[in-house]
């Protein structure tokens, strides 16, 4: 039996919702019998939305079987061909094919692939027609809110988060975290973030309130003054804050919006020689990398220049991306300039593009110190003919006598490294042509940009099939431990980097070292070498003609030696975090287990700064790690760089994660954008609703699951975090599942239009809610036991079985499922309607 039609709409509907989302139109006439309709009665489109709830390929095979059984020809919506392409060789149990432009529709039950952009579907079971959007059967989300949440979300996290850290609290300011507690009160178990501000205030956060508490970040490395809980002193800050953000807003707007505004060249990615070369990558790609890749695609056909961030570890296929974007330019017809802060690493990038270029007319040439003045005429004349497609180089390439024929794309590997001037004429670059950037540790600056909306960006935190995290010892400088780690890695065949980062004594070093190890080959390189002498020695090491390289900080940006798996730095004290990390990525590029010695001379010369990198590092082993050492080395060299100084002031006062939140509503302002005010909406529910210490034992764990609850924006975020909880601590017990029915009823009431849901005493009241006689008669026909009350305003509804004995007032009610379905009820009536 099916339920009556969630939707029903008549044809001009129909055409007007085509028209807003764009869609193509598919041909249904001539494909299904049907019973004809009177003259005299209006065509009515009636279907269901689709029950699909795959959260994964394997699921999303059965469901797609499911509806091929039931008869129905079912076709998936696809953006682009190559993203059809790819899911058609990935199915193993169901057949698909890609449908043509013009073909029609078979009669026979079939799955079909078509390029066509669709946010929702239907399966109409009388027409025998299924139409499914892509991301709701492979979970593929696109989300409008992607350039915001991809940074903020990192550094919302409450994972690392301990005892005595600082915290702001968005109404009553910056506290001291004292701990977790979960109390009864009345008879209902909550749980409740306990926080200390100034004298002997105390305040405990109900865990629905904990979207409004974020980690302090400030601008330096300075404790933050406590706020004084109930006075006006907290929104005089705001109020400072919100007038100095809208002054650096229009600042950054008048760099950004012009490239917004820009007229760019739409490129079409859609070239089959583009699909040939997706599909001759060797790896599987991971899921963040395929949505990096179809980010830029979509950026490439916008008709504004791109301007895009990718950030993710090193080895996580950043440069794949690239790859393909300067291919998709290519065989549009347009130049593009590829960009490395070191020789070595530009010589590397311009390898992999040839490899993969290889049986394409895809030409790809360099220009850097290491070629000869008569080779670098050559390719740059023909670079200003037309005849180079890619020209890999330094900074050497923004060079006045490097004249491209017609540029259409920029790639920047680790623009960080580049000077000012470099950067400034990139600035004006980005105005014209599509940029990509390529980072494994953001800068501060782009950090800032892509969280306040003002630049794309995405994020590849997934590691490769295979890839294991680097085994990382911290510790006091060991001669015994350096031996044991550079001779066990050469007896399994592989070999090591030494970072000694002074030139001057490096030679002394080695020599050191090769007393230490007198059976291992080692070779020296540093950056004062002359060109042809460091290029030599990188090749010989490249080649396996040493067993160690010892070595300044030049291996730091993007080396590809996968037999390299041993890393002693030996004075990690003395680096950057940022540096550290990116140096430590030189290793771990295969499937062996890698190992990471970060020595320092005494612990008792450490600093609080360099105690805190290091600290740092050696809690951060996992993979995909960067983006939040970014966050985190944020926060120990403090944001002041990061805005100048006027604003650092501001900055220390109300913590990073707040600064960033008005700047991007004082952007949205004065770029003209509607934001509608989030309402606060209300379950008033006397249900038991916590995390046991027997499910999670770690604080910090319950505050993080707490907190990303709290920031959840629609059903299938709440249903992803649901598999995710249950994945890593096992089945759900009835005080979480609580919580996520109230968080699952807070979206819904939002949804319909309400503010609040209290259920007491077996009796469910949503409101305020102004129902017309359609809505009333839908949700009379759904539920026909409600009661509206129209001075209220009011939804109740008696719930059977759900009566409380008298005298028992006080205990916790028995769940709030019947609860949900009135939530649900007057959802549906109101769409119906």
């Amino acid at each position: 039996m099916l339920d009556g039609p969630d939707l029903v709409w008549q044809p001009e509907e129909i055409r007007a919702v085509w028209r807003e989302e764009g869609l193509a139109e598919v041909s249904l006439e001539g494909a299904a019998e049907l019973d004809p309709f009177p003259r005299s009665q209006a065509f009515a489109f009636e279907a269901q939305r689709p029950a699909i709830a795959a959260r994964g390929l394997a699921e999303a095979e059965n469901e797609l079987g499911g509806l091929l059984r039931a008869g129905l020809r079912v076709v998936v919506a696809f953006p682009h061909r190559g993203e059809a392409l790819r899911t058609q060789n990935l199915l193993r149990r169901v057949q698909a094919r890609v449908l043509e432009d013009g073909e029609e529709l078979p009669r026979e039950a079939e799955l079909l692939f078509t390029i066509s952009p669709a946010r929702r579907g239907f399966v109409w079971r009388d027409l025998g027609l299924a139409l499914l959007p892509d991301t709701q059967v492979f979970r593929r989300r696109q989300r409008a809110a992607s350039r915001l949440r991809a940074g903020g979300r990192a550094l919302a996290s409450f994972a690392d988060l301990r005892t005595g850290d600082y915290v702001v609290h968005e109404d009553h300011g910056v506290g001291n975290l004292l701990g977790f507690e979960t109390k009864s009160v009345a008879g209902v178990t909550r749980d409740y973030l306990l926080l200390a501000f100034r004298g002997e205030d105390r305040l405990y956060v109900p865990h629905e309130q904990l979207g409004k508490v974020s980690r302090y970040v400030g601008a330096d490395a300075k404790a933050p003054a406590l706020s004084k809980l109930g006075g006006k002193a907290w929104q005089l800050l705001k109020n400072r804050a919100r007038k100095a953000v809208r002054e650096l807003a229009g600042e950054l707007l008048a760099l950004y919006a012009q490239r917004q505004a820009g007229s760019g060249t739409s490129l079409d990615v859609s070239h089959e020689w583009l699909e040939r070369l997706e599909s001759e990558f060797p790896y599987r790609e991971t899921d963040d990398q395929r949505r990096a890749i179809e980010a830029v695609k979509e950026d490439l056909e916008a008709p504004r220049p791109m301007d895009r961030l990718v950030c993710g570890d090193v080895g996580f296929g950043k440069t794949e991306v690239a790859v393909r974007a300067a291919f998709a330019a290519a065989v549009n017809g347009k130049q593009t300039l590829m960009l490395a802060p070191t020789t070595i690493l530009a010589e590397q990038h311009w390898n992999t593009l040839r490899d993969r270029y290889r049986d394409f007319p895809v030409r790809v040439e360099m220009v850097s110190r290491f070629r000869s003045p008569a080779e670098t005429k050559v390719v740059l004349r023909d670079f200003a003919e037309g005849k180079v497609d890619v020209l890999v180089g330094t900074h050497r390439v923004l060079s006045r006598d490097v004249i491209p024929k017609e540029l259409g794309l920029v790639v920047l590997d680790e623009e960080q490294r580049f000077g000012v001037a470099q950067k400034e004429l990139l600035r004006s670059l980005r105005l014209e042509v599509d940029v990509l950037a390529l980072s494994a540790t953001p800068i501060p600056r782009t950090l800032h940009m892509s969280l306040a909306g003002l630049r794309d960006i995405s994020v590849i935190e997934t590691p490769p099939e295979g890839r294991r995290p680097i085994r990382t010892t911290v510790g006091e400088y060991d001669e015994e431990l350096v031996r044991t780690a550079l001779e066990r890695e050469h007896a399994r065949g592989g070999q090591s980097f030494y970072l000694h980062n002074r030139v001057e004594s490096i030679d002394e070093a080695a020599a050191k070292l090769q007393g230490l190890c007198p059976g291992l080959r080692f070779i020296v390189a540093h950056g004062k070498m002359r060109e042809r002498e460091l290029e030599e020695r990188m090749h010989a090491f490249l080649r396996g003609d040493a067993d160690v390289l010892v070595s300044t900080t030049i291996i730091e940006s993007g080396l590809d030696i996968p037999q390299a798996n041993t890393l002693v730095v030996e004075r990690a004290d003395a680096l950057g975090l940022a540096q550290l990390y990116q140096i430590r990525g030189r290793v771990g590029r295969s499937d062996q287990v890698a190992h990471a010695y970060l020595f320092y001379p005494d612990a008792s010369e450490l600093t609080p700064e360099a105690r805190a990198r290091l600290a740092t590092l050696a809690d951060h082993t996992e993979l995909g790690a960067g983006f939040a050492i970014a966050m985190r080395d944020l926060e120990i060299r403090g944001a002041g760089d990061l805005l100048g100084a006027e604003q650092s002031g501001h900055v220390a006062a109300l913590g990073f994660e707040l600064y960033v939140e008005l700047l991007g509503e004082a952007v949205a302002e004065l770029s003209g954008e509607r934001r509608l005010a989030a309402r606060p909406v209300r379950v008033d529910a006397r249900i038991d609703a916590y995390v046991p210490a027997t499910y999670i034992a770690s604080e910090a764990l319950k505050i993080d699951l707490h907190r990303r609850l709290a920031l959840l924006e629609d059903d299938d975020e709440l249903r992803e975090l649901h598999a995710a909880t249950e994945d890593r601590f096992g089945p759900v017990p009835e005080p979480v599942e609580n919580l996520f029915a109230i968080q699952e009823a807070k979206l819904k009431l939002a949804q319909a239009g309400a503010d609040y849901l209290v259920f007491r005493g077996g009796r469910a009241t949503v409101g305020p809610l102004v129902l017309g006689s359609g809505e009333l008669s839908a949700l009379r026909g759904r539920v026909d036991t409600a009661i509206y009350t129209t001075a209220k305003r009011e939804v109740s509804l008696r719930l059977a079985g759900t009566h409380r004995p008298e005298g028992d007032a006080d205990g916790a009610e028995p769940g709030i499922a019947g609860a949900l379905r009135l939530v649900d009820a007057i959802l549906e009536a109101r769409r119906a309607a």
